[in-house]
């Protein structure tokens, strides 16, 4: 079985997916975009983000469009493989991710095939997005306005869930819901 949580950065797709490995009654495996992304070496993640991930597009002083390069896409399809073979050996996974582009939900959509996929957008009004984001302190400022207006345009959901709505364990009670009803699990 695998779990798709897909939303803006900040949207709560972790907490959300800490909260179903607490509640459901088997063992699933959290990975998320995040645990390919700091798998990298430092460097990577700090000072060449933008040399070899992405490319930041401005609006004045405010990140517009965040552009994956060619790395990223690669670990975006190797993110889907992995799940896929996890999902193949036998094993529950929750993927925690952000859809940006067309051909990524394809690729995702094209290795989970034949597999039980439960598609989960994970919704939160900007504003709430953006505040999470500043609170936080760890995250790059203007990456969930960025994202915003394309994530939940590529890939159909089964479920949708706010996260400004209800706290984590209301929205992890509608994915198991759901999860029971679509799957009897």
């Amino acid at each position: 079985m695998i779990i798709v949580l897909n939303g803006t950065s900040s949207a709560g797709k972790t907490t959300l997916g800490k909260a179903l490995q607490d509640m459901l009654p088997t063992p699933y495996l959290l990975i998320g975009i995040d645990t390919v992304v700091f798998a990298l070496p430092r460097r990577y993640v700090n000072e060449l983000w933008t040399q070899e991930l992405c490319r930041y597009e401005y609006d004045g002083d405010r990140i517009a469009k965040i552009v994956p390069l060619p790395r990223y896409h690669a670990m975006v399809r190797g993110l889907h493989a992995s799940v896929a073979s996890l999902a193949r050996a036998g094993l529950d996974v929750i993927m925690d991710h952000c859809l940006v582009e067309p051909a990524w939900a394809d690729d995702l959509l094209a290795a989970f095939a034949g597999l039980d996929v439960l598609r989960v957008g994970v919704v939160c009004p900007l504003a709430v997005v953006e505040e999470r984001e500043r609170s936080r302190g760890d995250r790059t400022l203007g990456w969930a306005s960025a994202h915003y207006d394309v994530i939940h345009r590529y890939l159909p959901y089964d479920l949708t869930v706010d996260t400004s709505r209800a706290d984590p364990s209301g929205c992890a009670e509608a994915v198991a819901a759901e999860l029971t009803r679509r799957f009897g699990r």
